[in-house]
Order: structure tokens, then C-alpha cells, then sequence
């Protein structure tokens, strides 16, 4: 008999009608005198998401969160949670918690002590008490550690008791601020892949403001691209990155070509003429309809165009141009295309082998092709 193995059910509920979310905030507007910090936001989050609130510093992400924790009211609008209009539950009865970029762990307590103080202010019995943070310590692989001072471990475990100490009292939704923003690189890389894993174990909810893009796509099942108090897309790592509904959302996700134009031509694909004595940009047409004169912005990641020496044969976009520069990052290298009308093109290949030289260096003529489903065609 041959066993089929099941699939891993997709996690997406944002696309079942028949469930609830636990977070809805209902035409939000928050003003801090004549600034507009949140503008007229509405958008739902479900239970047991990773939800990631990502843009630049000012964008309204932490006063959206702020507004969660209870920490500031909406000037208009409602905040639900689970259902219920939290805007007069103050933030001690909240069942949120909070975990901040500076973890704000007592020096003078143990890790243990650390863990159970809030279960200790619920005046919980001492066997509840030291189960719930026996518990925590085992979630955290922090239990050899429990009996040390904040200053005896390392950061990513400071990070983790902060961590446990949040979920400890288990909310139903856990706001982390930056979280990992005290940590190196690499650890902040090993950290992302922890916090997924606790997420997943204890079934909370958690929203992360971040401004790194990296850690949003790492770590989140769906993320909302913040600019000036708006949601601009709110939606999977995935189509963040691959279907950009702006060039805001294209231009701040990741490395890309934008290259602005006009369609001449409108079918199933989209002529775009960029550059005088080049041929046309030949682009799949997107949800947003051209017409001819309609200015066009097409955005393309680099890794999505090829570099050769010769003319492909097998696509109509394909463009000559010669080497301006090269960034060597180890796993991929960049190259920086110049056209002869002066635009500049990205190209990024893998480095697959241990090769002796390049098989391309500065100043060589090159061709840089891509599909006509590799980029998105943008409304200007």
C-alpha cells in the first residue's frame, strides 16, 4: 500500500469569510494636534498571525501599536479585540502584552524571577506560578540558565527572557517593537527563526513593528507596507516582493529596477517605450489597466534579469549595454548595466562555483534580457 503523505494545510485566514479576526481596526484616524499620525485605517488581523507593521520611521507603525497596548486612544475610529471595543479598557486589563526593543529586564532578578514577575502581580498561587515559568523556560531553552542575572547571559538570551516574560502570562496578543534590533546580524537571523517557532507553539498573536525588510519577509505571514499613517499593501512576504501593487511598495521591498516609460501598445502585454533607439519593454499586463499614452513604471528585481555576452534569441526584451560596476556580496554578484541612453540596469547572478575571474568585468558590452512575466507593470 502506498502512503500518500498529507499536505501542510496553508495557513491564510484572512481568506476564509466564515472566520473572525481578533484585531480590527475600524476607520482608526489618530492626530497628535494638526499631524496625522494614522489616517482613516481599516484592516483586520487574525488569531495566531505573525503580522509585521514595516516602513520607514514616522510612518505611523508605533502609534498603531501604541494604540493596541493601550498607550494612546483614537482621535476617530474603533480598535476591536476579540470583538470588543478596547478604547476604555485601560492597558493593565488588556489581554496584551508588550515587548520592547530595549527588553527592560530587572538587573537585580534572576532570569526566573524575571519570568515570573508579572504571574506574581496576578497574585497567582506559587505552584501556578513556578509551572507557568517552568514552562517558559522550557519554550525558550532558557531552563539552565534560570538562576542567572540579566548581565551573565548573552543578548539573544536577554532577548528571550523578555521573550518569555511576555508570553508568560499568555495573552492573547503579544506586540513586539523592534525586538531584535539589539542584536547583531547574524544573531538577529537565528533569533527570527526562534521567534517563529515559539509563535507557532504557543498559537499567540503577535505584531511586530520593524523597519528592517528582511526580518518582515522572514518572519511574518503577512505584512503591511506603512507610508504616512497608510496601509499601502497589506498582504503575504510573497506577493509583497513579486506583486507590488506601487512603485512606493516596489521601490521600498527589496533591490529593483524601475524604469519609467509609456505603453504604446496594450493586448495581453504591455509595450512600453523607455529610451529613444531602444526597443520596446515588453511587460505582462497586471490587474491595473493601460492604455496607449498611459505612463508606465516597470519594476524588475535584479535577480530576475540575465546577463550574457551575447544577444538571446529567445526573448523580445533584451538590451545592450556595457559594465559601470560590480558589487561582489560572496553568495551573488551585481552588475550595473549602462544603456546608452544612460539608464542604469541591475543584473544579479549567483555564484554557484569557486571561479578563478569573472566572467564579466568592467566596461565589457553585455546583454541584459528578461521574460515578459519577470516584471510588473505599474501605474505612474
Amino acid at each position: 500500500m502506498v502512503q500518500v503523505a498529507t499536505p501542510k494545510p496553508v495557513f491564510a485566514p484572512w481568506d476564509d469569510p466564515t472566520l473572525a479576526p481578533l484585531i480590527q481596526f475600524k476607520n482608526v484616524t489618530k492626530r497628535f494636534g494638526d499631524f496625522v499620525a494614522i489616517d482613516d485605517m481599516t484592516i483586520d488581523i487574525y488569531e495566531r498571525e505573525f503580522f509585521a507593521l514595516l516602513g520607514p520611521s514616522g510612518c505611523g507603525k508605533t502609534t498603531m501599536m501604541r494604540m493596541l497596548a493601550g498607550f494612546e486612544r483614537p482621535t476617530e475610529g474603533k480598535i476591536f479585540l476579540g470583538g470588543q471595543d478596547i478604547d476604555a479598557i485601560p492597558p493593565n486589563r488588556r489581554s496584551v502584552n508588550m515587548m520592547f526593543q530595549s527588553y527592560a529586564l530587572f538587573p537585580h532578578l534572576s532570569v526566573w524571577d524575571n519570568i515570573a514577575f508579572g504571574l506574581r502581580r496576578q497574585k497567582l498561587p506559587k505552584d501556578a506560578i513556578s509551572d507557568r515559568v517552568n514552562e517558559m523556560l522550557r519554550l525558550t531553552r532558557l531552563s539552565k540558565f534560570a538562576h542567572r542575572k540579566p548581565h551573565q547571559i548573552s543578548g539573544g538570551q536577554r532577548q528571550r527572557v523578555a521573550l518569555a516574560r511576555s508570553l508568560a502570562r499568555a495573552p492573547k496578543l503579544l506586540l513586539l517593537d523592534e525586538p531584535l534590533g539589539a542584536l547583531d546580524k547574524k544573531l538577529r537571523q537565528e533569533t527570527q527563526f526562534e521567534l517563529m517557532d515559539i509563535q507557532e507553539k504557543t498559537g499567540t498573536t503577535f505584531v511586530i513593528v520593524t523597519h528592517d525588510q528582511e526580518e518582515a519577509m522572514t518572519v511574518a505571514s503577512r505584512v503591511a507596507v506603512m507610508d504616512e499613517g497608510v496601509m499601502v499593501q497589506v498582504d503575504t512576504p510573497a506577493r509583497i516582493y513579486e506583486a507590488p501593487n506601487s512603485v512606493y511598495v516596489a521601490d521600498f521591498i527589496g533591490d529593483v529596477n524601475i524604469i519609467e516609460g509609456r505603453a504604446t501598445q496594450t493586448d495581453e502585454n504591455v509595450h512600453i517605450v523607455w529610451a529613444e533607439g531602444q526597443p520596446n519593454i515588453v511587460g505582462t499586463a497586471t490587474d491595473a489597466s493601460f492604455g496607449v499614452g498611459d505612463a508606465v513604471h516597470f519594476a524588475i528585481r535584479p535577480e530576475k534579469v540575465s546577463i550574457s555576452a551575447e544577444k538571446p534569441a529567445d526573448t523580445p526584451n533584451a538590451f545592450e549595454g556595457k559594465i559601470l560596476d560590480i558589487a561582489y556580496l560572496g553568495n551573488i554578484s551585481t552588475y550595473y548595466v549602462k544603456m546608452p541612453s544612460g539608464q542604469t540596469i541591475k543584473a544579479q547572478t549567483a555564484n554557484t562555483r569557486r571561479l578563478s575571474r569573472r566572467d564579466f568585468t568592467w566596461d565589457d558590452s553585455v546583454w541584459v534580457s528578461f521574460t515578459t512575466t519577470a516584471g510588473v507593470c505599474l501605474k505612474g
